[in-house]
């Protein structure tokens, strides 16, 4: 027996912008072999865009977020008012090299609902060695630039969230994170596991330097007396200054058998992610449509993706006591996100 056909999902993740190493070499290891040099531009076609929105009429939630700076697609806020007209809460993800008095603006007149700044340091020493090319003191005077026109064009949208991926070289400064939160005017910090630990069998070859660095930084094997002092420590600090801190855990969970997959990890019956060309992946842990694909929503169609054979044999292995591989090395299935 077939399993039953799932209703479209209300929340989509879109990735604007495939490349990571075009004018923003802000990782110190380049392994997206989108854009330039390799290819051209790596930015989502604004009529495929605006195609995948007409196949999800029950659309509530969309994240423009991929491995690329969403800020760089010429028409990253275009796709944001096209969205909020349908009534569609849009965040994003951004890491404010892109954003200048102009964009501050449109971020808060567009409709903007959420964004999310990745500031991985507390000091320009621990930003700048985590951020290569990119300047500690300009990311923090550009955020102060969106406040700033939130303030004077009298919104309180977008709503902003400070994100930190936690790692063993910047696990010292959460508190003083916390502290940059307060003074930024922001009220939530979200500090996040390294998503994925790259260790599937049938990693290409290339992320194997992400696989080495996330083995060198990941807080798995950090002691655990180191952790529980710095989260303390951040965590008085937020309950002082009334910061909303969520720190995540740093041992794995176990599923017991029979667990459902919903429980395990409900991405792919609450929510698609799609990459840049419209190809289907079960969600932005993976990121990669050469680690796995489950479709083309481009060609095929939103329905025949999301009810297609891939989909539906990637729940059920979900669901069952031998996950995809791709997903026993994921944070959130581990419960460590």
């Amino acid at each position: 027996m077939d399993p039953p056909k799932l209703p479209l999902p209300s929340f989509l993740q879109v990735e604007p912008v495939g490349q990571c190493n075009l004018r923003c070499q802000m990782c110190p290891i380049q392994f997206r072999r989108d854009g330039p040099p390799h290819g051209p531009p790596a930015f989502m076609d604004f009529d495929l865009f605006a195609r995948l929105l007409d196949q999800f009429p029950q659309l509530e939630r969309l994240q423009l977020q991929g491995l690329g700076e969403p800020m760089m697609h010429p028409r990253f806020f275009d796709m944001v008012v096209l969205a909020t007209a349908r009534g569609i809460r849009v965040s994003t993800n951004t890491n404010l090299t892109y954003l200048n008095a102009r964009r501050a603006e449109l971020c808060v007149t567009s409709g903007l609902d959420q964004l999310h700044a990745s500031i991985d340091g507390a000091t320009a020493a621990t930003y700048e060695r985590i951020r290569v090319r990119a300047q500690f003191s300009q990311v923090v005077g550009k955020l102060e630039g969106l406040v700033a026109a939130r303030r004077r064009l009298g919104r309180d949208t977008p709503r902003l969230r400070l994100i930190v991926v936690a790692m063993r070289q910047n696990l010292h400064e959460f508190a003083d994170l916390v502290r940059l939160a307060h003074r930024l005017s922001i009220e939530r910090v979200f500090v996040q596991h390294l998503c994925h630990d790259f260790g599937e069998s049938s990693l290409p070859a290339h992320y194997r330097p992400m696989r080495e660095f996330i083995e060198a930084e990941t807080l798995l094997h950090e002691d655990p007396e180191r952790i529980q002092r710095h989260f303390e420590e951040a965590q008085a600090v937020a309950r002082n200054l009334g910061v909303d801190l969520r720190l995540p855990r740093t041992r794995p969970r176990a599923h017991p058998p029979g667990t459902p997959g919903p429980q395990r990890c409900d991405w792919p019956w609450r929510g698609a992610y799609v990459s840049y060309q419209g190809l289907a992946m079960p969600c932005c842990m993976v990121a990669t449509p050469d680690r796995i694909t489950l479709g083309d929503l481009a060609a095929d169609g939103a329905e025949a993706v999301w009810n297609g054979a891939e989909y539906q044999g990637f729940r059920a292995a979900l669901a069952s006591e031998t996950p995809p591989e791709v997903c026993r090395s994921c944070a959130v299935y581990s419960g460590t996100f």
